[in-house]
């Protein structure tokens, strides 16, 4: 059996491992592979952790036993339970557990080697860069999760013009530490200011972030958890924690730049803060500013006499779980020969594909759902478009308002459509804080109240018809 402990059978694991890491994320740029994508992924990291075990001198098995199941009892009954609403403050959680323990790590080895005494100087390096992007995505991340779990207020929290200044001194303290420690000295203070400024950081730096820009904080704290884990991986000569964080970092940062263009929005400038949270307009303040509400009774009306409906899904359908509702009004509709879309905002919801998740978990058709991009050019072909729950994604102020803070952000062109019914609890403004323009357009009717109640009378109303 000593072959089993050989390095090259090891690293035939690892590369095995590899394979399985990239074919699986190919499978998750589509809603039809995504689910065999993930499981091809897991079964990668399965590999890669048998491969790390494997290694010559691994001890503290009863340690590892622990940690295994202390991790298998806290995360798969929080993966199970976790409702659709709640998938981006639970993806902000784990992604910080990942930061968190590369800065331990860290530590660790800093205490191990007495202050890195005799190792080369990369290594060192490797591990306070480690530990100072590890601590700031731990410690910001669990800043994302309170904001979207509502624990601490989604607003822009800052200390105004003083705010980058004292960024930048955490900063610097943390880095001049490490040159510190590099350069020698092996004071255990210095590891533990290193870590304390980077926390500090990372709630310096998410706190005067604003509900609008979480989405892409949460994306670009997963790609700072992996870089940390990259570097982490240099450190230990782990050919599995090299691999696996660059393609956590580098996906991440795509990701990150992706959804800024989607909302208009430099990440230096959501790194800045204080943008989205509080209101910037009142409803008095919209030119036209004159609301029109209807009945359950006539919006069935409206939407059986169309030829075309556009439903346009957001944040406000995911809380009041009416995606199953919706679908089986859209199959009313179908049933009338009525064609029907749905059109998906990169930003809709409060993570990438949380909209598509939650029309496919109701097992609407993949071929339905259409990115903005392609359904742009159709609303001004549609007789009623639907927007259920979403806010400033339909907004047309960001094409047509240069004051707004949103101005310049792509958005669905749904104020082109004949006619517009939002679905909504009230007048409250969206992540943005900003009021919508479209809510006051004379071709919108207000359907006030909980989406799935209202689509459910809006389908009894269909079949009465």
């Amino acid at each position: 059996m000593n072959w089993v402990h050989d390095v090259e059978f090891i690293q035939c694991l690892y590369i095995i491992a590899f394979a399985l890491f990239i074919y699986g994320l190919m499978g998750l740029t589509g809603p039809r592979t995504a689910v065999r994508g993930n499981k091809i992924a897991a079964v990668g990291m399965a590999l890669a952790v048998i491969a790390t075990l494997l290694l010559p001198g691994m001890g503290n098995w009863w340690l590892i036993v622990l940690g295994v199941v202390i991790g298998t009892v806290v995360g798969v009954p929080a993966a199970r339970n976790v409702k659709m609403t709640a998938m981006p403050q639970m993806v902000a959680l784990f992604n910080g557990v990942g930061g968190g323990a590369v800065a331990l790590i860290a530590w660790v080895e800093f205490r191990h080697s007495n202050g890195f005494d005799g190792e080369p100087a990369y290594v060192a390096i490797a591990s306070l860069f480690a530990a100072i992007i590890g601590s700031v995505s731990f410690w910001g991340s669990n800043v994302a999760f309170a904001k979207l779990q509502e624990l601490i207020s989604g607003r822009p929290v800052s200390i105004g013009k003083l705010q980058q200044p004292l960024n930048l001194l955490l900063l610097l303290v943390a880095v001049g530490c490490s040159v510190a420690i590099v350069a020698g000295s092996s004071s255990e203070i210095l590891i533990i200011l290193v870590l304390v400024a980077a926390a500090v950081l990372g709630f310096t730096v998410v706190l005067p972030i604003g509900g609008a820009d979480m989405p892409v904080v949460i994306s670009l704290l997963n790609a700072f958890t992996g870089l940390s884990a990259a570097a982490t991986g240099i450190a230990l000569n782990n050919t599995a924690l090299i691999v696996a964080g660059m393609i956590v970092g580098a996906s991440g940062s795509i990701l990150t730049n992706l959804m800024a263009k989607a909302m208009n929005r430099s990440i230096p400038a959501i790194v800045a803060g204080g943008f989205g949270g509080t209101v910037t307009a009142s409803a008095g303040a919209v030119e036209g500013g004159t609301v029109r509400s209807t009945s359950a009774a006539d919006a069935a009306v409206q939407l059986a006499y169309a030829s075309q409906v556009i439903v346009v899904p957001g944040y406000g359908m995911a809380v009041a779980q009416a995606q199953h509702a919706v679908r089986e009004m859209a199959e009313l509709l179908e049933e009338k020969g009525i064609s029907v879309y749905y059109a998906i905002h990169p930003v809709a919801g409060r993570m990438p594909g949380h909209m598509n998740v939650l029309l496919a978990e109701a097992d609407v058709p993949y071929d339905q759902l259409k990115e903005m991009d392609e359904i742009n050019g159709e609303f001004s072909r549609t007789d009623v478009t639907l927007v259920i729950g979403a806010n400033d994604v339909t907004n047309p102020a960001a094409r047509t308002d240069p004051g707004s803070p949103i101005f310049g952000m792509p958005i669905l062109n749904v104020d082109e459509s004949r006619s517009i019914i939002v679905l909504k609890r009230g007048m409250s403004s969206g992540f943005a804080g900003v009021d919508n323009a479209l809510f006051f357009d004379p071709k919108t009717s207000m359907l006030f109240g909980d989406a799935k109640a209202s689509v459910g009378t809006v389908i009894e109303e269909l079949k009465a018809l």
